[in-house]
């Protein structure tokens, strides 16, 4: 996913360390931004055995990963902000410690209530510390060196991700279906530790900025959360209380509150001062498009694992590392792909994206035909293998240069302000992805009730559930990639990295 770029217009000081000492600091902030994009996929294979273990409901499921999402969106743009004005440092040494602590948290939860408030939380901390570290390259290098350093990001961004599942995968299967789950969130309190002793003794402070001065827009920000709040909670609620009156009255009132959120940035800009969403970016009709383009492509892409997760394990039987490897050709692909796309991207320009962005829609689409055609009793890994690497390959293409295209829409001088929202828009499509995959799929799945349901019965229910989701799914990546040319053919000097850094 991408990473948040909460640099300011202006030119951002430089902390004057050993390069040693700066490559040092920087590993230790990279640890804290690998944890929060394992945190971000490893919970997946963990879903049918948290079902199981603490007898959660199916919107819970959704609430894991949206909640966590949605959090980690929101705090991106005030987080950068508040590091800018305080200094970087403390901001990042106490995001990690609240994410070390809600993970514990999320481990010793014994109902979906807690589990829930302990994700948020969780998502919360992590966009909390997250800009931290996209600063501190720009802090700690310069000029070549700072474009190895973000390609060293990238690529630890990508990784974390990917093997997210496997780990996941191999921990329930260590500690067992019961409570290995639980571990899933344990793992990161000695990782937490470490990385904080190491924080507080490695990492230098970082200088405050006066561009910083005029704070963060809180009533913009609890404006926009209420907005995506109360439409999210329908969307995730809904179909497990029947759609009742309080779901359309709660999404209306997003949509109000979304439109007094414009104003209310309008407004804010006006006074002079700093919105939390600039209004003027979105006077550039690509750009409009481009954010567009993010939220649907995060909501295709990050939705497909819920659906098979579920799938390989509460239907299928498969044990949760098997679940785990399922995802493994994806990974592998989107590692692939990524090592390639910034090349691609200065040969071929836009086409990287167009590429990219078709091949996840041709991938989804193959893996929604294979569950369609292939009977349930008869379906394993070995069916997805093909359609998911290729949906991996182009996904690698795409997520890496994508943000430094859509940016491409605006001003330099707006790059560091457009990649921020781009980086909150990734986040409420993957929060947004979840909640509408998650009703479309608990809506189709027919368990036979009266009797005690045969393996065959829960492979053929769960199996016609994963099919309408993953169609969901690919419809999404279709979207996307209609919405890629809108975008402009290639990126201006004025656009380069370190305005828009590079994805994971």
């Amino acid at each position: 996913m991408s990473a948040p770029a909460t640099a300011p217009a202006g030119p951002r000081p430089t902390i004057d360390v050993p390069p040693r000492a700066a490559w040092i600091a920087f590993a230790v902030v990279l640890v804290g931004a690998a944890m929060s994009l394992i945190d971000a996929t490893i919970v997946n294979v963990a879903l049918p055995t948290i079902r199981t273990s603490i007898d959660a409901s199916e919107a819970t499921l959704s609430w894991i990963i949206s909640g966590y999402a949605l959090a980690f969106g929101l705090a991106l743009i005030p987080a950068g902000r508040v590091g800018d004005r305080f200094g970087h440092k403390w901001v990042f040494f106490s995001g990690l410690a609240l994410f070390t602590v809600a993970s514990v948290s999320c481990g010793f939860s014994q109902t979906d209530g807690q589990l829930i408030v302990s994700r948020v939380v969780q998502g919360l901390a992590g966009g909390i510390y997250l800009p931290a570290v996209q600063s501190y390259i720009q802090l700690l290098f310069a000029g070549r060196v700072r474009g190895k350093a973000f390609a060293v990001f990238g690529a630890v961004l990508g990784v974390s991700s990917a093997i997210g599942p496997v780990l996941g995968g191999l921990l329930i299967q260590a500690f067992g279906d019961e409570n290995g789950w639980r571990f899933v969130f344990f793992v990161n309190l000695p990782i937490g530790v470490v990385a904080l002793i190491a924080a507080a003794v490695l990492v230098p402070n970082s200088p405050r900025q006066a561009s910083a001065a005029s704070g963060v827009d809180l009533v913009g920000l609890l404006l926009l959360s209420g907005a995506l709040t109360a439409i999210l909670v329908p969307l995730i609620q809904g179909q497990d209380e029947g759609w009742p009156v309080w779901t359309y009255i709660s999404l209306a009132g997003g949509v109000v509150l979304l439109a007094a959120f414009g104003f209310w940035e309008r407004g804010v800009v006006a006074r002079g001062r700093s919105a939390l969403v600039p209004p003027h970016l979105f006077t550039h009709p690509a750009f409009t498009a481009g954010t567009l383009l993010a939220l649907v492509y995060f909501a295709a892409f990050v939705s497909i694992f819920f659906s098979l997760s579920l799938l390989w394990q509460a239907g299928l039987n498969y044990t949760a590392l098997e679940s785990g490897l399922v995802s493994l050709p994806f990974a592998i692909g989107s590692i692939v792909g990524a090592s390639q796309s910034s090349r691609l991207a200065v040969a071929i320009g836009r086409r990287v994206l167009v590429i990219g962005a078709g091949l996840v829609a041709l991938g989804l689409i193959g893996v929604w035909l294979v569950l369609l055609l292939v009977p349930s009793d008869a379906l394993t890994g070995w069916d997805v293998i093909g359609p998911l690497l290729v949906a991996g390959f182009g996904s690698g293409l795409f997520i890496a240069p994508n943000v430094q295209f859509i940016v491409a829409t605006v001003d330099p001088a707006e790059a560091g302000a457009a990649s921020g929202v781009l980086a909150t828009m990734q986040r409420i499509g993957s929060a947004i992805g979840i909640a509408v995959i998650g009703s479309v799929f608990f809506a189709t799945l027919d368990i036979p009730t009266g009797r005690r349901p045969s393996s065959a019965d829960l492979a053929e229910a769960f199996s016609t559930s994963a099919t309408a989701a993953l169609l969901t799914s690919a419809a999404f990546a279709v979207v996307a990639f209609l919405l890629v040319f809108t975008l402009p053919r290639s990126v201006g000097r004025g656009h380069a990295p370190e305005a828009a850094p590079p994805a994971g």
